[in-house]
């Protein structure tokens, strides 16, 4: 199942908030930034890696201050690669087979991509809508996708761009 709503990502109730981030783990967006500095210092602490992480890789931590337990972070750029379609696919397969092995159902998630200035808001929409569809559902893990936007009118948008009806 997936639904649109209007909602400030801190604060939806889910599993696990899907967090679009760089090989560092480090925001991609004012947006994810917003959302780091809600969650609080503890979450700063959770999310640091030894290394950098490749492109496409998904990881969970705990979420520290937010309403959601888990953040589900998903590398879409790294220093030496750019925010593409395919990778933000890559990144997305890898986030729904982590839910899967965290058994996490109820997934929330901004327009993957799309903040981060390589896809339009129609695009990074239609792309995670198609990759939560396609995703591999023998354990039933994520079962739902919550896709979170500011705006009646982007809710709107993303309503056409994935074919639900408003």
């Amino acid at each position: 199942m997936i639904r649109v709503l209007v909602e400030d990502l801190a604060f939806v109730s889910a599993d696990a908030v899907l967090r679009p981030a760089n090989e560092l783990l480090e925001p991609v967006t004012p947006a994810m930034s917003r959302l780091d500095n809600l969650a609080g210092a503890e979450f700063t602490r959770l999310r640091r890696v030894q290394t950098p992480l490749d492109p496409g890789a998904a990881v969970v931590t705990g979420a520290g201050s937010l309403s959601s337990p888990f953040v589900l972070h998903i590398v879409i750029r790294s220093q030496d690669t750019a925010v593409t379609a395919e990778g933000v696919q890559r990144a997305l397969t890898s986030a729904w087979q982590r839910a899967a092995d965290w058994g996490l159902a109820r997934l929330a998630a901004p327009l993957v991509g799309a903040g981060a200035g390589a896809l339009d808001r129609e695009e990074a929409a239609r792309i995670l809508a198609e990759s939560f569809r396609r995703r591999t559902t023998a354990s039933g893990f994520p079962s739902e996708l919550t896709i979170v936007v500011d705006h009646a009118d982007e809710r709107a948008l993303v309503e056409q761009a994935i074919g639900m009806s408003s």
